[in-house]
């Protein structure tokens, strides 16, 4: 089976493939319902918006059709069933699981006890491989991805986006970037694995010092969700924002990227800006993903 659990199981030809079919599906270059015979189960344990909406939108657009859990509340785990056995269930019903889970390796975990592919649509602080290829989706749109500068700016400690990535782009010789309020910093682990694969990666005190040598500035928000307390999160919650006045001087081809959603750390102003391209970015969530649906279920 084809699991797409993290992008450290990719080469670089890997992605350049999935991308390439995204392209065609993005330009309308396939048949209509290559996947009217398969159902995906959508199994969301945290909340989501536009990853768990692409990928219905995108089985839709192959003919497929899907089935959810919405939440951790509406499933059999509040009576103490454990992972391992709903994905042993769920398997039985469908030909795909795409796997949102809070806790960091559980699509790694589900893989092992799956019969049908599992697509991880984040895992805790871990990783989110779909997101990652619809950002290299986007960045290539615009410019190649060999040789540039981008920056990471936001919670890099607990940002799987960010994670996914910084080890996507070091496939491609990409100077990387880093800047993070304190305490969220890249973790060291991940750092070091980056610089083992002969990427350049710097580190700033703030955006101001790095913006200007960007070709893609990554913004992410600084997450709730993962902080242990509200103290350690207001602490650190806006410690940064993009503005207008910051874009002065930038390289014309600068792009400015975020996941979604934002909480703060974008100015509106900026969204009427050409750097802003983060609404396109979430657009092609639905190209990319119906990539991967008809990769792992073909």
């Amino acid at each position: 089976m084809y699991h797409i659990i993290s992008i450290r199981d990719f080469e670089r030809s890997d992605l350049d493939y999935l991308l390439d079919r995204a392209q065609e599906f993005d330009t309308g270059n396939y048949r209509p319902g290559m996947l009217d015979d398969k159902l995906v189960a959508l199994l969301f344990f945290e909340p989501s918006t536009r990853t768990r909406m692409s990928f219905a939108t995108a089985m839709a657009r192959l003919g497929g059709k899907s089935i959810s859990v919405d939440s951790v509340e509406a499933s059999s785990i509040v009576k103490g069933e454990t992972l391992a056995d709903t994905i042993r269930v769920i398997s039985s019903y469908v030909d795909a699981i795409v796997l949102r889970h809070p806790k960091e390796g559980a699509a790694r975990l589900a893989s092992e006890f799956a019969t049908v592919p599992i697509i991880n649509a984040g895992d805790g602080a871990g990783q989110h491989p779909s997101q990652t290829l619809l950002d290299l989706y986007t960045i290539r749109q615009s410019m190649p991805v060999d040789g540039i500068d981008v920056g990471l700016l936001g919670d890099l400690r607990y940002g799987r986006t960010a994670h996914s990535l910084a080890l996507a782009l070091s496939l491609y010789g990409v100077t990387l970037h880093t800047i993070a309020p304190g305490g969220l910093e890249m973790p060291a682990n991940i750092a070091l694995e980056l610089r083992e694969r002969g990427m350049e990666v710097v580190e700033h005190p703030n955006v101001e010092e790095a913006i200007r040598e960007l070709d893609v500035l990554y913004v992410t928000r600084i997450q709730r969700e993962r902080f242990p307390d509200s103290a350690s999160y207001y602490n650190v919650a806006s410690s940064y924002r993009i503005t207008t006045d910051l874009l002065d001087g930038v390289k014309e081809r600068l792009m400015i990227l975020h996941p979604l959603p934002r909480a703060g750390e974008i100015d509106p102003a900026v969204d009427r800006t050409p750097y802003a391209r983060y609404f396109e970015q979430a657009r092609n969530g639905v190209p990319v993903r119906m990539a991967l649906l008809h990769e792992v279920m073909r």
